[in-house]
């Protein structure tokens, strides 16, 4: 019976390593998604845009900038007075009086000029958190690829775990083998059930995070799409930079600047008084005679010119610019940094794919046929699944760093799947 046991057990562990890899690449079997709804990026990025709160808050902007240009534009009212001199009846005399003032110095296209570039400020914002909206979907879409990976890769651990325990105590029954080889396989099985307690933990993290950036909660039964074994190639860094004034960071701040120069120019106007007519009619009971009135009044600018805010006007333009700059010189480093660290992540995961995965893959079959044989410890076969599976969670660490990586050059310049 011992033997009939160590057999199939053998064969379980057999079959339950080889499983690891499919087409050369260590990949995930065993849970299918088949009988779960799979949630997409496509349909995450679809379900952000249409139901995250920040974008719908962001939205209203376009609408508050178009109301401040239309009240830019508008003229001031008009101001309508009734005086009386004399409260005696039959010597009152009674005032009616329209005014209009009248802005003089060109306040008026001044504000429009500000709101209008106000107006186009708030498209630029709203394009800009679009983008950021869509690296965050995608950062947590991944993220959540990553830990349904970690996850799926900690439960094929844990059966091969099991199945090593199960040979082990096989060979120890029938006397072929000593305790302390069921003691390590003990071990390797207790460290490999916390792992597997870690990751169900750090999925379930994952797949809230997601939620958030959705802005919509996601069903228990639902599960993202498996990653693909392709890796989206680094695009080339000088196509990046030329595209630099195009983003919508720095087409933004250029637009901060025209804005400041736009306000400053408004604070220049209001140096000039503005004009206000009058025009009425004057009644008196006591000649019982009605005259016209008409008078023209204009503040003296003696103290007040408008001098300080002239002043801070000009100092926020120059503020602007050095903004721009500083904007520049950081999307300068952040692209650079970012696909260094794009294309290190790349390489590692090919040399990952292409050869160390295979060669580990490679350690554990001879390792468990020698062990079947008898050539081989259990220890091997240890050591032989403990590489494989480290070789399995740094190719996804690669994987999850390039995507880190590239999700920062997409924050910048929004989707790049139009390649140069």
């Amino acid at each position: 019976m011992p033997g009939l046991i160590e057999r199939t057990a053998r064969s379980r562990l057999k079959k339950t390593a080889r499983g690891l890899t499919v087409s050369g690449v260590l990949w995930l079997s065993g849970a299918s998604f088949a009988n779960a709804s799979t949630l997409t990026l496509d349909q995450a990025l679809q379900t952000a845009f249409a139901g995250n709160p920040e974008l719908a808050a962001a939205q209203w902007d376009i609408g508050i900038a178009a109301g401040d240009r239309q009240q830019a534009g508008l003229i001031p009212n008009p101001e309508v007075s009734w005086e009386a001199e004399d409260t005696r009846r039959e010597s009152r005399t009674t005032t009616v009086v329209l005014s209009q003032p009248i802005e003089l110095g060109g306040k008026r296209s001044a504000r429009i000029d500000v709101a209008s570039h106000a107006q186009d400020a708030a498209g630029i914002e709203l394009e800009r958190q679009r983008n950021t909206l869509r690296a965050d979907v995608i950062q947590a879409y991944t993220g959540a690829q990553t830990a349904q990976q970690r996850l799926q890769l900690a439960r094929e651990s844990l059966a091969l775990a099991e199945q090593g325990l199960r040979v082990a105590q096989g060979r120890i029954d029938a006397g072929k083998s000593s305790p302390v080889e069921g003691m390590r396989a003990q071990v390797q099985l207790s460290e490999v059930r916390l792992e597997l307690s870690r990751a169900e933990r750090d999925q379930a993290n994952a797949y809230q995070q997601l939620a958030q950036v959705l802005g919509a909660p996601l069903p228990t039964s639902v599960n993202v799409q498996p990653a693909t074994q392709s890796l989206p190639a680094v695009p080339p860094s000088t196509w990046l930079l030329e595209r630099l004034n195009e983003t919508a960071e720095l087409r933004l701040a250029r637009l901060q600047i025209e804005q400041r120069e736009a306000s400053l120019g408004l604070e220049k106007a209001q140096r000039i008084p503005d004009l206000t007519v009058s025009v009425g009619s004057q009644y008196s009971e006591l000649d019982r005679e009605r005259v016209n009135v008409v008078g023209l009044s204009m503040p003296i600018p003696l103290f007040n010119r408008n001098q300080g805010n002239v002043l801070a006007a000009a100092r926020r333009t120059d503020q602007a610019r050095d903004l721009r700059n500083a904007t520049e010189l950081r999307l300068r480093t952040e692209i650079r940094t970012s696909l260094a660290q794009w294309q290190t992540a790349n390489g590692e995961a090919t040399a990952f794919s292409q050869s160390i995965l295979p060669a580990a893959q490679s350690a554990v079959d001879s390792a468990t046929r020698g062990f079947e044989m008898g050539k081989f410890a259990f220890l091997d076969v240890l050591d032989a699944q403990r590489t494989l599976i480290a070789a399995r969670s740094q190719y996804i660490q690669a994987v999850a760093e390039a995507t880190e990586a590239r999700v920062r050059i997409e924050r910048i310049f929004g989707d790049l799947s139009v390649s140069p």
